[in-house]
């Protein structure tokens, strides 16, 4: 039987469980221990920002917008074509998430969508690097700058990437990065908050940590420190045994990316001639992080037929990410008719750093037939 071939796949080994024995030994593996701090250490020379590690991004987004002070009724503009944790992380502190269209090339949020929505209430702007393509910063920040707003680069995708030659993580004053189970770099969960202004920094990390500094730290003085609870906070630590990991794993970035792109590459030369699908575009001033690889289906092709038959066959797929505006939770009156389309139309295919060669093959071959098996006859129409 032909062994299938994932959709994600994490690339931990030898040298990241080395790290988690290392915690073990150390007799602390809960969060902000020794392994906590030098991972913050490094994410911050790699970034030149002050670095919070935190349990997840949704929750770097959390504490981002709890620093920046946003209020009840404030409206926070956020990218419509994602997975939808900026919208949540604005709805938890009962904000208005206001969700802007992308453009139909990169399917980055569009700066121009970005501007026809601002209005008195708005408060901030949270950009998306959407599946590892950074968007339109010096668009963006121009837009903040005008109009005296927050700007935050989710980064959740995009280690590893590039935008005018710049680190995505360190294309706004506020950056938020995942290292969840499919990200370039990964602990299976885990994030983190980047800030250029150390007292955002400071917030986060005491609010990471139900409101109190580090026990950690306080474990180690003389004598029967007690902690006091100054501000309401959250348990977003990252335990010591993540941050081991993904030590290692930061300094595999260059290598796991390299894989990575030269997946995408393979993608690109053997499917430039399929005219059922859209292949993804970058642009010259960028570079891609390859978290996914989004191919846009011709309408005439039944979508749900197609990846029935690849998932038969062993091999993943998946819609791609979200249109925001479209769930429900958010209820959205607004229309984003470019990630709408997407939305329906998308298709994620295989795409991590374990995959061979011959494996890419198998999927072109798969996805081939399959293409032409579940499309509608030209002229006809189909199913999305």
């Amino acid at each position: 039987m032909t062994p299938p071939i994932p959709l994600v796949h994490a690339s931990l080994g030898e040298q990241e469980l080395a790290a988690v024995a290392e915690v073990f030994a150390s007799g602390w593996p809960a969060g902000q221990g020794p392994k906590g701090k030098a991972l913050e250490a490094q994410l911050a020379q790699r970034y030149a920002m002050d670095a919070v590690a935190v349990s997840n991004c949704g929750a770097a987004l959390h504490l981002a917008l709890l620093a920046l002070g946003v209020q009840p009724g404030d409206e926070v503009i956020v990218a419509d074509y994602t997975f939808p944790a900026p919208a949540h992380a604005v709805r938890y502190l009962d904000a208005v998430p206001v969700f802007a269209d992308v453009r139909p090339d990169t399917h980055t949020v569009d700066p121009q969508a970005v501007a026809d929505l601002i209005t008195p209430r708005t408060t901030g702007i949270i950009a998306v690097d959407t599946v590892g393509l950074p968007a339109d910063y010096s668009e963006l920040q121009a837009l903040a700058d005008r109009h005296g707003l927050f700007l935050i680069e989710d980064a959740a995708c995009a280690v590893g990437a590039t935008y005018q030659g710049r680190q995505a993580g360190a294309l706004a004053p506020i950056a938020c990065l995942s290292f969840h189970g499919r990200k370039g770099a990964s602990s299976g969960e885990g994030g983190a908050l980047l800030a250029t202004d150390p007292a955002i920094a400071a917030d986060a990390r005491l609010r990471s940590s139900f409101g109190i500094g580090s026990i950690f730290d306080q474990s180690k003085i003389v004598g029967l420190p007690i902690p006091e609870f100054t501000e309401v906070g959250y348990n977003f630590k990252l335990s010591d045994i993540a941050a081991a990991i993904l030590q290692v794993q930061i300094g595999r970035i260059g290598e796991l990316l390299d894989r990575r792109a030269a997946v995408a590459d393979q993608y690109a030369q053997l499917l430039a001639d399929e005219e059922l699908l859209t292949l993804p575009q970058v642009p010259a001033d960028r570079t891609h992080a390859w978290q996914s690889y989004l191919v846009a289906l011709d309408p005439r092709v039944d979508r749900a037929a197609l990846a029935g038959d690849l998932r038969g066959q062993g091999i993943g797929c998946g819609h791609g990410t979200w249109a925001t505006h479209l769930q429900p939770v958010f209820a959205g009156k607004q229309s984003c008719p470019i990630s709408a389309d997407l939305f329906a139309r998308h298709l994620a295919i295989p795409m991590h750093a374990e995959l061979s060669t011959d494996q890419v093959d198998r999927v072109v071959a798969a996805l081939r037939t399959a293409l032409r098996t579940h499309a509608a006859p030209a002229g006809r129409g189909g199913t999305a």
